[in-house]
């Protein structure tokens, strides 16, 4: 029972939307309703700021690394790569907005911060150094994914390989309709 409730909060902390509430609570602004209509935090910064949009990623990337201490939390016998997969389906599919949820790269980045920092610090330098030079998150966001996976060819074990290209290849996936306009010249640059 113990088990089966930890895995049930991980989706629960996976779908509370922090672009929805941080919008509506401290903007009156559904940013459903404006720029992509995604509820991430790269939608979040074009359409209310900056500031609002670092809050956001903050927290979604928190949320994918406390939905991984829930086994430590709780005392269960969860593996904590479930709780981040279950946190992951929540930020995409989320219970709390319709089902209508992000492309959690940042979700995803707390889960692999929790399951390897050195990895995920890899793609960090990767996503920084991509969106300087294209000024595209969508394309930093999918080559970070990469890197992390190679990092863990290099460096992890066989479930962190088959973890990092499940997650690399979900963000690619969720990034395509990015990847259409990214070839056709129609793709929004950060700034």
């Amino acid at each position: 029972m113990l088990n089966i409730l930890t895995l049930f909060l991980s989706y629960l902390i996976g779908s509370i939307s922090f672009a929805l509430v941080v919008g509506k609570l401290f903007y009156k602004t559904d940013v459903r309703n404006y720029g992509s209509g995604n509820l991430g935090a790269t939608n979040v910064f074009r359409v209310l700021g900056k500031k609002a949009g670092i809050i956001v990623a903050i927290a979604d990337i928190l949320k994918g690394t406390v939905a991984c201490l829930l086994p430590q939390i709780l005392n269960s016998s969860v593996n904590p790569i479930f709780c981040g997969l279950l946190a992951l389906l929540g930020h995409i599919f989320p219970v709390f907005a319709g089902f209508k949820g992000g492309k959690a790269v940042a979700t995803a980045t707390g889960v692999l911060l929790f399951l390897t920092p050195f990895g995920t610090l890899t793609g960090f330098f990767v996503f920084i150094l991509t969106l300087i030079l294209s000024k595209y998150v969508s394309l930093s966001s999918m080559l970070a994914g990469i890197a992390i996976f190679i990092y863990s060819v290099i460096f992890e074990d066989k479930v962190m390989i088959a973890l990092s290209l499940f997650i690399s290849v979900l963000v690619i996936i969720l990034h395509r309709q990015n990847i259409k306009r990214i070839i056709n010249g129609t793709e929004n640059k950060l700034w």
